[in-house]
Formats: C-alpha cells, structure tokens, sequence
C-alpha cells in the first residue's frame, strides 16, 4: 500500500508539472516589449472597445479547434494511433509563447484571456496526453481486429465536434448524446466492445469536467458575441443587408455597425471586401491576425507580415500561415488572397 501511495503522489506530482511548467514559461520567458498604439478615433466607448492583443491571444483557443480537425480528417482513412498527439500538444504552447510576445506589443490581453488559454492548455495537453497512453498502445493492438461501426461513430463525432467548436466552446457540446449513439450501433467483434468502453469512458469523462468548466466560465462572465466596426466606401444599404449586420450610426463615409464575432465575421468581412468596403477599426483597433491555408506561404501586400508557418494537423499537403495586418489594409488583403490557391481560414478578432 505503500508503495502505491508512493507511485501515486509521484504521478501528481509529474501531472502537475506538465500542466504547470508550460504556464510557468510562457508567463515568464515568453515576454514582449510594449509599444505606442494609435488610440482609437471612430468606435471610441469603451464599452465597445476590446483589448487589441487578444486578436493574437485568441489563436490558442482555435489552435486546438483545428487539432480537432485534424483528427477528424485523420479518421476518415487512419486509426487514432495515427494523429500527433504530442506535436498539436507541443503546437499549442509554442503558438501560445511567440503570440505571446507579439500581444504584449499591443498592451494587456486581460486576466480573463489568460485564465482561458491556460486553462483549456492544460485540458487540452492532459486530453492529448491520456489519449496518446491509451491509442499508441492497447487501442493500436485492438486496430488489428476488423472495424466496427463504433468507428464510424466516433469518426462522425469528432467531424461534428471539430463544427461545434468554431463557434460555441467545447464545455457546451451534447458528449451524452453521442455515448448513446456508441452504444446504440451494434458492435462487430472485439473492437467494436474495445471503443464503447474506451470512447464510452473518455466521454462520459469529458461531460463531468464539462460541467466543472461550465461553472468556472460562468465565474468568470460570459464573453460577448457580438462586436462593433468602423467601415468606409460602402453604402449603408448595402451593408445594412449582409446578414447579422446592425447599423448604429454614421459620420460622413464612416458608417459604425455591430457584428458579429468568431466564425462568422470572417465570412462577413469577405462580404465586405467583395462589396468594396473597408475597415477602419474593429472593436477600437487597427491590428488583427488571420490565417491563411495552402501548399505554400501567400504572397501579400502592404504592411501584411506573416509571423510564423507551420504544417496543419491531418492535412499533409498544406501549411497554416499567420499573418499580422493593419484592419485598414483587411480588404487588400483578403483581395490579394482571393487570388491565390489557398484559403482564407479565419480572421481572430478580440
């Protein structure tokens, strides 16, 4: 007894490290010097306005939205022994560092941001951690068997979770509804009664801390949904009819809209840019990150800068570009991208 009470203390003691030594360099290693920001002229209450830094401090949070990405497409012809769990754990925390210094030129991002990228870091990295334990070993004997429509449940699952999480975060998603769905298909052989207790377990896992996440976010406050813009050289009918769209008022070409943020205001700031509009802040700043996918880096315009390139999970053939633009040069920007073989991915706001 002993000597399992031993073993266990050891192995808090290495979870601790893991989730605690990550936080504890980024917040003291990964440091930036802060540099004089233009204030903002059009979108000037501070009630409306959001910290400029966190259109970089939001990328962790989509950082694992895409890993879960990956993991959907590598489903579709792979095992779950197959995705990198170690490389998108790593990818997160290296993401977080380099950003981190890239915010702290624009200013503070906020306790509440940081509280959320720490948090869901160490959830993600424990996840991908307990995952990797399990599929490398006794769920990679198991693949060996015929496949089971468990699989194709699960492959389903991580598809809709990987949507699910553009725009609504992860502690609100229905993980009981699909442990019914595993447990509903009738299982074929060996593995099929291998993923109902493994995904069975990791799920029903996942809505108890749910809801432990749940109740620690509503502590924090609910995150607004919604954002206001300055935009020119469109008509306000025009504008006035792209979907979700508010205008609040207008001074000369200047027109001030509400808008709504996450997913949805990357495919609206296209609509824009196809109608000729420009931005001019968002939310009271002029920088914003997006991020580009293809074979290769785009070639841009301006002011445009890409700060970091990497591969994308589950898709071999493509690499995910950072790129750090002035909001007035968004509409060039998207134009020159229009152009290219690649895709637009997202634009992070605040």
């Amino acid at each position: 007894m002993k000597r399992l009470l031993k073993w266990l203390g050891l192995s808090l003691l290495l979870l601790i490290a893991i989730i605690a030594g990550p936080i504890l360099y980024v917040e003291t290693m990964c440091r930036g010097e802060a540099l004089t920001q233009a204030e903002a002229q059009y979108v000037t209450d501070p009630a409306n306005q959001r910290p400029e830094a966190r259109t970089y401090m939001v990328y962790p949070e989509w950082h694992i939205v895409y890993a879960y990405e990956g993991y959907a497409e590598t489903l579709k012809s792979g095992h779950p022994h197959t995705f990198p769990y170690l490389s998108a754990i790593k990818g997160f925390w290296s993401a977080t560092c380099g950003l981190t210094e890239q915010a702290d030129q624009l200013g503070e991002a906020g306790f509440n941001s940081k509280a959320t990228i720490y948090t869901i870091g160490a959830s993600f990295t424990l996840e991908m951690l307990f995952k990797a334990a399990y599929e490398e070993t006794i769920g990679r004997l198991f693949t060996a068997f015929a496949p089971s429509p468990q699989d194709k449940v699960e492959a389903d699952m991580a598809t809709d979770y990987a949507t699910f999480l553009q725009q609504i975060p992860w502690y609100n998603y229905d993980f009981p509804a699909w442990v019914e769905k595993l447990w509903a298909a009738e299982p074929v052989g060996v593995r099929g009664w291998e993923r109902r207790i493994a995904l069975g377990l990791e799920w029903g896992a996942k809505t108890q801390y749910a809801k432990v996440i749940a109740n620690a976010a509503a502590g924090l406050g609910a995150d607004e949904l919604r954002m206001q813009v300055a935009i020119q050289n469109i008509d306000p009918a025009d504008l006035a009819r792209l979907p979700d769209v508010t205008l609040i008022d207008q001074s000369g070409d200047i027109i001030i809209a509400e808008v709504p943020r996450y997913r949805i205001f990357a495919t609206l700031a296209k609509d824009v840019a196809r109608a000729g509009g420009q931005f001019v802040e968002i939310a009271g700043n002029d920088d914003i990150l997006l991020s580009y996918l293809g074979a290769t880096p785009p070639a841009l315009t301006g002011a445009a800068k890409i700060i970091s390139t990497t591969s994308r999970f589950g898709f071999s053939d493509q690499s995910r570009s950072l790129i750090a633009i002035k909001v007035p040069e968004l509409t060039a920007t998207l134009d020159a991208l229009a152009t290219q073989s690649g895709t637009l991915e997202h634009i992070y706001d605040y």
